[in-house]
Parts: structure tokens; sequence; C-alpha cells
């Protein structure tokens, strides 16, 4: 095998702008700038958001080569997102590769977002034996993954309307958070109790419905404060414990449903939602009353950000699978 192969990832679906630096599959270090302007819109506004990847995208990318103690022109490889997300978002961070790329004489390895973050768990001990499942949650996807092997990954099912994480930042918007409203709901469910009844929506197979879910949010919410216009001031721990609580038993259902179709223990979770401390109690709960291996990522990587991008990166490398420059960014990239 190769040795000193380093690698720049950059990392620009969203809202986040992130560099990472991996040598030999090692993460070096992985930085992220964060956008703070979208809170006052309620949620992530596109052209807001490439904006400011231009303003952000050459300090993050210095800044992790310097962490790093790497430079430029030791690189053999840069990688990028090219999809799914903001299509203004990825075009900053793929002309960038590309310009990059193209200065240094050095090849450029392309990276599906929703692989990245199945690959997250390589980022750092302990991690999954193949073959594995990874339900992958975060405010644009909600799947279940079979992993095979590093770059075979077949999905098994996924959400037929909205994601997991579109259902925590619209409910939060109806109770009055902060977008994003996850971690605000996260926080004020510990003292709370899941009292309110939230139905769980019937899908066949290993499919997810997040849609009915938050109208029935909704509409419980609009007949209470009818009756109490205080209701969500004087409940809301509970009102935030319930739907936590609603959306982590939806998740936890279809993947047990998946461990028993398949046969696999290895179970991971992955995402900016499997960050939510629910879900992960409730994941490490469960595995150990079915006998799964559980694997939970770092905090740093469940949200977006170049480390994943570069370890999937390394493992494309090492097949040798690279693109040229007339590659294009793609806002819809399925696995």
């Amino acid at each position: 095998m190769s040795k000193n192969i380093i690698i720049l990832a950059i990392e620009s679906s969203c809202d986040d702008t992130s560099a990472a630096v991996i040598r030999d599959g090692v993460i070096l270090s992985n930085c992220i700038a964060n956008q703070t302007a979208h809170a006052e819109y309620g949620g992530v506004v596109p052209e807001v958001a490439s904006r400011a990847h231009q303003v952000n995208i050459i300090p993050v990318v210095d800044l992790a080569l310097k962490k790093a103690g790497i430079e430029k022109s030791e690189l053999n490889a840069i990688a990028f997102t090219r999809g799914p997300g903001l299509l203004g978002s990825l075009i900053v961070g793929v002309s960038f590769a590309k310009a990059l790329a193209m200065g240094l004489g050095i090849p450029m390895i392309e990276v599906n977002h929703m692989n990245a973050h199945v690959l997250a768990h390589f980022a750092e001990d302990p991690k999954p034996n193949f073959p594995f499942l990874c339900l992958t949650v975060s405010g644009g996807h909600t799947q279940i993954v079979h992993v095979r092997d590093y770059l075979d990954m077949e999905v098994i099912g996924t959400t037929i309307d909205d994601a997991a994480g579109e259902a925590f930042d619209k409910t939060g918007k109806m109770l009055g958070l902060p977008y994003p409203a996850g971690p605000h709901i996260d926080r004020l469910a510990k003292d709370g109790n899941p009292v309110f009844p939230f139905t769980e929506p019937r899908i066949k197979d290993l499919d997810f419905s997040f849609s009915g879910l938050k109208t029935s949010i909704l509409y419980y919410l609009q007949k209470r404060v009818r009756e109490n216009p205080d209701f969500v001031k004087e409940n809301l721990n509970d009102i935030c414990a319930s739907v936590q609580t609603r959306i982590v038993s939806i998740l936890m259902n279809k993947l047990k449903k998946a461990t028993i179709q398949t046969g696999i223990k290895e179970v991971a979770i992955a995402g900016g939602v499997s960050a939510n401390s629910g879900l992960r109690n409730t994941l490490q709960e469960i595995g150990k009353e079915e006998g799964w291996n559980t694997f939970i990522p770092a905090f740093q990587y469940c949200t977006d950000n170049a480390g994943m991008i570069a370890v999937v990166a390394h493992q494309k490398f090492l097949k040798g699978e690279f693109v040229g420059q007339d590659v294009t960014p793609m806002a819809r990239y399925a696995m």
C-alpha cells in the first residue's frame, strides 16, 4: 500500500464551510466555519449561504493546512463534496477545488456527501466491521444504509417526504425556538416527560415519513392553545420531550426492523441528528437489549465536516478513482 498519501478535503454542501487534511487515512485537521446569519430567517437561505462560502473558504483551507503542518506542495490530491446539497454552495467548493488542483497539477476526487456521513465512523476508533447498518439522519435526509464495504453501500430505507431533522426544526418553529431547533428541543426535553400523544405513521417496509407527524403536532398545539393561550409556555419541556421521543421511536423501530431483515448486528448512526442525546441514548439501550454492536460518531463528525469527506477520498485514492476538470456539482446525488 502506498504511504504518505496526503489529501486536502473540502465540504460546502449547505451552510458550513469546512476543510480537512488526511494523511494515510489519519485526519490531521478538521476545520469548520459556521454561518449564523440564517437564524433570523428560521432556515438556510441558499444565496446567503453561497456568498458566505466565498468569504470563508480560503481562510478555512489555510487554517486546515496550518493545523496539519502541511504545505500545499505536499498534497497528492484535492477532494470535494460533489453533492447532494445546495447548488450555489456546492459550486463554491467544487470551483475552488478545481482551481487549486489545476494550479498544483494534482488529481481531484469527488465525494458523495451521504457516503461521507456513513464513513465518518472511520475517522477514529472504534470502527464498525463490514457489513453494518447505518441510520443516517440529518436536516435533509433520513436513510438506512446497508454498508458492505467502504465504497459499496445500498440505501434500503429512506424518507418518502420530510427528513427527521426537518421535523425537529419545523416543530421548533411552531414552539418559537431559535433555528436550528434540534439542539434546543434536545436540551429542553431533558427536563420534560413524553406525556403528549403524537402518533407514529404507518409506513410499509423500511421507509420513513415525517410530514404527517409535523401536521399532527401542529393541529394538536393549535387545539390546546385555543383552550389555553399559555399552553406552550407552561408545557414546553414536556412538549419537547414528547416530540423527541416520538421521532426517536420512529427511527429506532425501522432500524430494529432492518436488523431483523438483514441479520446484521453491527449498527451505527450518522448525520447531524446523530448528535441528539435522545437518539444516542436510545440506540445504546436498544443495542444492549438486541445484542447489537453500536457505533456513534464523535460530535465533530456528526454535522457537516470535511473530515468525513477526507475519509472517503482516501479510499477512492487507493482505488485510483479520480475525476477531471469537467466535473460539475450535483444538487441531487443518489448513492
